[in-house]
């Protein structure tokens, strides 16, 4: 009987699930907000429990799912109708990379470690920091990112040229620590790497946060103490 019940929940709760889902609109289903987030996190919660659990009354359910979106479109209405009340509820966008730096504050107070950021930018198809002009951290967690205008493919595409194939870069140093394993590929050395950072004044690799070496024989390095006062702010 249970069983026959279950079965009867699912066939009714989908339905109206999917209209509560529409009503609430593409946020909802799109690239979540933090606070659309929960929304959906405790619809599933109610919607699961009440399938799960045959001795759930089911139309405590059907409220709960209406008053959840409801709720929704008021909070989202009073976003709309007041910035400062929507900045509160979600994350400002950051900037984590400016003119080819990594910016290791803000990547730290975002919590995004230099593996995070460099995997964000190779799906992306970035492949050599010094290209990009910035790169945010949005809202919703994802990296935007705007190339130097020299590196934007959409001037080659309106061209009709052919570009060279991508100069991709081989980190050789991460946060301080030279990648070892890395080096060797290159067949390279230690002694090379510290002639290398000399030629730049830099006696320190401690004070290196992202070294790279592309196929051209150029070394890129971006320190962990960079100026951003000239750092554009971005916010909702």
């Amino acid at each position: 009987m249970d069983s026959v019940k279950v079965i009867g929940r699912i066939i009714t709760i989908l339905p109206f699930m999917l209209f509560v889902t529409l009503y609430m609109g593409k946020r909802s289903i799109g690239e979540l907000p933090v606070f659309d987030f929960l929304v959906i996190l405790v619809l599933g919660a109610v919607v699961g429990a009440d399938i799960a659990d045959p001795k759930i009354n089911h139309f405590h359910t059907i409220v709960a799912m209406i008053v959840i979106a409801l709720l929704h479109k008021l909070i989202i209405y009073l976003k709309m109708k007041n910035r400062n009340r929507g900045k509160l509820m979600t994350f400002e966008p950051a900037v984590v990379i400016y003119k080819g730096q990594f910016l290791c504050e803000k990547m730290k107070k975002e919590k995004y470690s230099i593996d995070n950021i460099l995997q964000m930018l190779r799906e992306k198809n970035v492949y050599n920091v010094g290209d990009v002009e910035i790169a945010i951290i949005e809202a919703n967690g994802n990296l935007s990112v705007k190339m130097i205008p020299s590196k934007e493919v959409v001037i080659r595409e309106d061209l009709k040229l052919t570009g060279e194939p991508v100069k991709y870069e081989i980190p050789i140093i991460l946060d301080g620590k030279v990648q070892f394993d890395l080096l060797r590929w290159l067949k390279k050395s230690e002694v090379w790497l510290e002639e290398k950072l000399a030629e730049q004044n830099i006696s320190d690799i401690g004070s290196v946060f992202y070294g790279s070496y592309n196929r051209n024989g150029e070394l890129f390095l971006s320190m962990k103490e960079v100026d951003a006062k000239d750092v554009p702010p971005i916010e909702h």
